[in-house]
């Protein structure tokens, strides 16, 4: 695999993929899809049918008259406006619709352009609370092991509870080389997760390629940035051009991104005047967007998770039904809304982010909150979604706890035995530490301090790293080769 800029190993990910986290700087970055289409026929300007009454413009002001002159200290009357407009914002009750202040925007626009300071994640707010949809490869959140779908309780100690999402992004972003604690709740592990990340600048690229000696390309596609659609046709004309049999698109975890990148991505694979997504309106009204493209006579698969949102749901929905391209992996996260940013009505730099339409696929299917179900499912092993040990304390023979239970599934991951996985110290447990330790070089003592934990966790990382153990993928491209060869993929 051939590596464009700056990498960082993550712990408990898939290859190309698995764990997640967020960069926090906002819900998602799917936009409308250009000027001629639904979006672009909207105004930015308010007309009077859409301007505040009389009466409710007496409201507004009776309501900044009271704070200004009896609220019990003197208030920041920008920051009373923006916490206004804020609430209209959050009346719709749609985790995809925000306002943004200055601050806020520009980290906005930085992130759609690929580059950005954060601990590298995309969340948003589902039922009240602050969700991982996908983290950034290479990003401190993935190297931390945050996983889609996880809950964000708190950071440095305050809860996240009741906040609106600029607020827990504002509390989770911070100076570059700075700490943030994270508190999570995960699926399946009945204490809380808690990570430790240092914040960094997140400049990425966003396509992977590499040509398998088996003539099988894989192309990973990490977010649909300004500049994706360019890079994924250069990769796409790299790999043909070296005798490319057939092709695995690989996105998971890729938490979305700009609509008109998506579809520059799928044209090629859709046959002319098929359509690659459609957009519904308030109204019901209908606009599809068209190929220009000619097919590929190549099979190709797709390779998708849980962290596979928005404009990555938008490239399998297309591949599949109208591109005859092969599902592989996990069930996507469903999110089928399709968002406008607003900046320049509002004037002082501040926008909102707004979701005017849903988008559907090709056969007018509306996966929101569903996904997009594989065709093939391969759900990813134990160990991907495992939680990093604390290391707050060495863990013995004896006693029970979360820690001891991600150490047995690391250990049996790398071939050690063990006779449970419920967190209960064994002596089998503490046997597979002893041989883990002797082979390491460690000392041989059956417990695990701090250094025998990020030993067994480095490991880890490295035999997740190997393709050879990447199960999705190896799915993915044996499914990609069954087509090739005309038999019908199971």
């Amino acid at each position: 695999m051939q590596f464009k800029g700056k990498t960082v190993i993550a712990f408990v990910l898939v290859t190309m993929v698995a764990s997640v986290l967020v960069t926090l700087t906002v819900a998602d970055r799917l936009v409308a899809l250009d000027s001629g289409g639904a979006a672009g026929k909207l105004v930015s300007g308010a007309s009077a049918q859409h301007s505040l009454s009389k009466k409710e413009m007496e409201k507004m002001n009776a309501v900044l008259q009271l704070i200004e002159t009896k609220y019990f200290r003197e208030v920041d009357r920008s920051k009373v406006m923006d916490g206004a407009i804020a609430g209209m914002m959050s009346a719709l009750n749609d985790p995809y619709s925000v306002y943004m202040e200055e601050t806020t925007a520009r980290q906005f626009s930085e992130s759609i352009e690929g580059s950005f300071t954060g601990i590298g994640a995309e969340v948003a707010l589902q039922d009240g609370r602050v969700t991982v949809v996908a983290p950034i490869k290479g990003s401190p959140a993935e190297q931390a092991g945050v996983l889609a779908k996880d809950v964000l309780l708190s950071v440095n100690g305050e809860s996240l509870d009741g906040l609106s999402l600029n607020e827990a992004v504002a509390k989770i972003r911070g100076p570059k080389g700075t700490k943030v604690k994270l508190t999570i709740q995960r699926a399946g592990i009945s204490e809380p997760v808690h990570l430790v990340l240092v914040r960094d600048d997140i400049d990425y690229e966003t396509v992977y390629a590499e040509m398998r000696n088996d003539g099988i390309g894989v192309i990973e596609i990490r977010q649909f940035s300004l500049n994706t659609g360019e890079r994924f046709n250069e990769e796409l004309e790299r790999l043909e051009k070296q005798g490319m049999k057939g092709l695995v698109i690989d996105v998971r975890n890729n938490p979305g991104g700009v609509l008109p990148v998506v579809v520059s991505v799928a044209q090629p694979f859709v046959a002319e005047g098929k359509p690659i997504v459609q957009v519904e309106d308030r109204s019901g009204k209908r606009e599809k967007t068209l190929s220009k493209g000619k097919g590929k006579n190549y099979p190709v698969t797709v390779l998708m998770n849980k962290g596979s949102a928005s404009a990555s749901e938008v490239l399998a929905g297309a591949l599949k039904e109208a591109g005859s391209a092969v599902l592989v992996g996990e069930t996507s996260f469903g999110k089928g809304t399709v968002q406008v940013s607003y900046d320049k009505a509002l004037g002082d730099g501040s926008l909102v982010k707004m979701t005017i339409a849903k988008w559907l696929t090709p056969d007018g299917n509306w996966i929101n909150e569903t996904g997009i179900k594989p065709d093939v499912e391969v759900l990813p092993p134990e160990y991907y979604t495992v939680a990093r040990m604390s290391k707050g304390k060495t863990l013995v023979r004896d006693t029970i706890s979360e820690d001891t239970r991600s150490l047995q599934i690391m250990l049996s991951a790398l071939g050690y035995k063990v006779d449970r996985k419920d967190g209960y110290f064994s002596s089998t447990t503490e046997e597979s530490v002893r041989s883990f330790q002797k082979k390491e070089n460690l000392p041989v003592t059956g417990k695990v301090d701090k250094k025998t934990a990020e030993k067994v966790e480095e490991t880890l990382i490295m035999y997740i790293r190997d393709h050879a153990n990447d199960e999705q993928l190896n799915k993915a491209v044996e499914v990609t080769k069954e087509k090739l060869s005309g038999k019908k993929a199971s």
